[in-house]
C-alpha cells in the first residue's frame, strides 16, 4: 500500500472515530462535500490541505502520521533475504535477539561486549531490512506480530541448527524452572495437526507473557528459550537396523 493510500485511510478512520462525516470536513475545510469525497478518492493532496484536515480532525502532522504508521500490519515472517540479513554477522543476530525481547540500546550495551556505535549500525541495519522503525535517542518500535516466527528451513533456523542446537540440548533441564519432555507414540496423521496447533498456541502463550512482563524491572526476569517441535521421525541408528 503506498503511502497516500495509507494517509487518506488513517483520515477516513480518524472521521469514523470522531464520528464526523464528509459534510462536517467539508464545512471546516470551506470545501463542498462533493470535492472532499473527490480529493480523498484521488489520494492526491497538498502538505497545506493536510495540515487543515489535521486542525479539522484536533491532530497535528505527527499524530496522524503515528497513526498511519501504527495501522501498518505487522510481519508474521521475514523473507529470505531479510533473513539473511539477519545472520550476516554475530553483531547483526544479536541484536536482533535482543530486540525481539525488547531490549533498549543501553541493555545491550550494558550487557554485551558491544560499543553504542555498533549497536545502532545493527539497528539501522534492522530499521533498513523491515524488522524495526528506529526512532531518535536510538529507540524503536518492533514491526514484527506477537506470532511472528522464523522460516521453519530458513537462514535464522538454520544457523541455529548448525551452531546453537547441541549447546542448547546439552543442558541437564535439571532445575526447578526448567523441562526437557520426550514423547514418541504412533498416532493417527489426521490427528497430527491438531497437536501442531496446541503448540503453536503455548507459543502463543509465551510471547504474550513476554510482552506482558515488560514493565518488571530487569532483576525479577531471566531469559528462557522455549523449543516447541513435533515431527515425523525415528532415530537414524534404529532405522538402520530396519529389515
Amino acid at each position: 500500500m503506498s503511502g497516500s493510500i495509507d494517509l487518506v485511510m488513517a483520515i477516513k478512520r480518524e472521521l469514523k472515530a470522531l464520528q464526523m462525516t464528509y459534510a462536517d470536513l467539508a464545512r471546516a475545510l470551506d470545501m463542498s462535500e462533493s470535492g472532499v469525497k473527490r480529493m480523498l478518492a484521488r489520494e492526491d493532496m497538498s502538505l497545506s490541505r493536510v495540515d487543515a484536515i489535521c486542525r479539522a480532525l484536533g491532530l497535528d502532522f505527527a499524530d496522524l502520521a503515528r497513526r498511519v504508521v501504527e495501522a501498518q500490519p505487522l510481519l508474521r515472517s521475514l523473507t529470505l533475504e531479510q533473513e539473511l540479513a539477519v545472520v550476516s554477522d554475530e553483531q547483526s543476530l544479536l541484536v536482533a535477539i535482543c530486540v525481539l525481547s525488547q531490549w533498549t540500546a543501553e541493555q545491550i550495551v550494558a550487557t554485551y561486549r558491544l560499543s553504542l556505535p555498533e549497536v545502532i549500525r545493527a539497528l539501522v541495519r534492522l530499521d533498513r531490512i523491515g524488522v524495526i522503525e528506529l526512532k531518535p535517542l536510538n529507540r524503536y518500535r518492533l514491526k514484527l506480530a506477537k506470532t511472528f516466527r522464523w522460516q521453519p528451513d530458513g537462514p535464522v533456523m538454520r544457523f541455529f541448527r548448525k551452531h546453537a542446537l547441541q549447546d542448547y540440548f546439552a543442558g541437564s533441564f535439571a532445575e526447578s524452572d526448567e523441562a526437557l519432555l520426550l514423547s514418541h507414540g504412533r498416532i493417527s496423521r489426521a490427528l497430527a495437526p491438531a497437536f501442531i496447533e496446541r503448540l503453536q498456541r503455548l507459543a502463543q502463550d509465551f510471547a504474550q507473557q513476554h510482552l506482558a512482563d515488560q514493565k518488571i524491572p530487569q532483576e525479577d526476569k531471566e531469559g528462557y528459550t522455549l523449543v516447541l517441535a513435533m515431527r515425523r521421525w525415528e532415530f537414524a541408528a534404529f532405522t538402520a537396523l530396519r529389515r
